[in-house]
């Protein structure tokens, strides 16, 4: 008896064979930005952001928004207690005649007691060389820093000194 053989596949018998279709080409990836670009715009957004914030910490602090703020009440003005001139001796046989006039504010008590201000004086201008107190620079910083020696060793009764009387020689 003979044998029959059947094939199953998927194509109909008799049919011929269909070529499969050619893969899809392999599509290429876009080209991926390079680092720098990336590096670069995220730098650039991070400049943008510190220059906002620079920006609205000086409109807070200098511009419309330090007006928001509650000013420190300034003490005012009383009267000068005028303080006698006292030699001091500066570097290489000098010296300076200084008078001070120390400004008081309103509600201070009394004319103060001029020794701790000329023992302060004394302090910050003796052994000072000639062209330091000379120099209107120096002198200027030296009568700022005598003012805040003074301020605390008055409690705040004293707000400013003049200098009355400034001998070199």
């Amino acid at each position: 008896m003979p044998v029959e053989q059947r094939v199953v596949s998927r194509q109909k018998i008799g049919a011929r064979a269909a070529t499969a279709p050619p893969p899809p080409a392999p599509t290429e990836p876009e080209p991926a930005r390079p680092r720098r670009r990336r590096r670069a715009a995220l730098l650039v957004a991070v400049a943008v952001v510190l220059l906002a914030a620079a920006v609205a910490a000086g409109w807070f602090l200098y511009g419309r928004g330090a007006g928001a703020s509650v000013p420190e009440p300034t003490a005012e003005p009383g009267e000068v207690a005028h303080v006698e001139a006292i030699s001091v001796n500066l570097a290489d046989g000098h010296y300076l005649r200084l008078g001070l006039g120390l400004q008081l504010t309103a509600d201070a008590h009394g004319a103060p007691d001029p020794a701790p201000a000329l023992d302060a004086a004394i302090a910050l201008f003796s052994g000072r060389t000639i062209a330091e107190v000379q120099d209107p620079v120096a002198r200027d910083a030296l009568t700022a820093e005598l003012v805040t020696v003074l301020q605390e060793t008055y409690d705040g009764e004293v707000m400013d000194v003049y200098l009355t009387n400034y001998v070199t020689q």
